[in-house]
């Protein structure tokens, strides 16, 4: 074993910025979230708004990847893909996914489970209207999770739709737009000294809205 993989075991960091207890949480976890997100903004983090999703296939099999966050609100939280993607594929078959923040800076985390659905094709559109005239080129120039001979493809494919548009508006693809996470359970994570670290779920009752619990670290 090399010397840097023997070092691996001794990386650690002992957490001490901040903690989190029941009396200063909001009990509603959406709200406790924006508050978060907007320290996370404040804080002028890079990509606050980047989360790990993950997924799975009706036999249990994972994956997860990093996508970013384009909007929430006490519907759900919302992201943008290929439908026809490996992402889009396991959704269509288990709709359930979860959702990890990670805001090192801050020691904090912020992990939701919840059954995915997508956005209305009007939503869809809205937003894809918003991006950056390549980054809607790009929707259309890659078959998302397939295999491909080599970059030139990509390169070939953009170059041509460069050319048919020109600047023109560029419609949204059938096979690209949102889905939104509705959350059933959230968990707050907050590092503390000695791994003693802070940790309450939020979990969703019938008829009972948001249930909160403390969980050992």
């Amino acid at each position: 074993m090399s010397e840097t993989l023997k070092n691996v075991a001794e990386l650690r960091r002992n957490y001490t910025r901040a903690g989190l207890n029941e009396t200063e949480a909001d009990p509603n976890p959406f709200r406790q979230f924006q508050v978060w997100f907007e320290q996370a903004l404040s804080a002028e983090l890079p990509e606050p708004n980047a989360m790990t999703l993950a997924t799975a296939t009706p036999d249990g099999k994972p994956s997860a990847r990093i996508v970013l966050l384009k909007g929430f609100d006490e519907k759900g939280f919302v992201f943008y893909t290929n439908y026809n993607s490996r992402k889009g594929e396991q959704l269509a078959n288990n709709s359930y996914a979860a959702l990890v923040f990670w805001w090192a800076e801050l020691e904090r985390q912020v992990r939701l489970e919840g059954q995915v659905e997508k956005v209305s094709t009007e939503e869809s559109t809205a937003y894809f209207e918003s991006r950056p005239f390549g980054s809607r080129l790009g929707a259309w120039a890659s078959p998302q999770s397939q295999v491909i001979a080599s970059r030139t493809v990509l390169e070939e494919k953009l170059a041509a739709l460069e050319q048919q548009y020109q600047q023109e508006t560029v419609p949204k693809p059938a096979h690209w737009g949102g889905y939104c996470l509705k959350p059933t359970e959230f968990e707050f994570w907050q590092g503390r000294p000695n791994r003693l670290h802070d940790r309450l779920r939020y979990r969703q009752q019938e008829d009972e809205g948001w249930i909160r619990e403390r969980l050992a670290p």
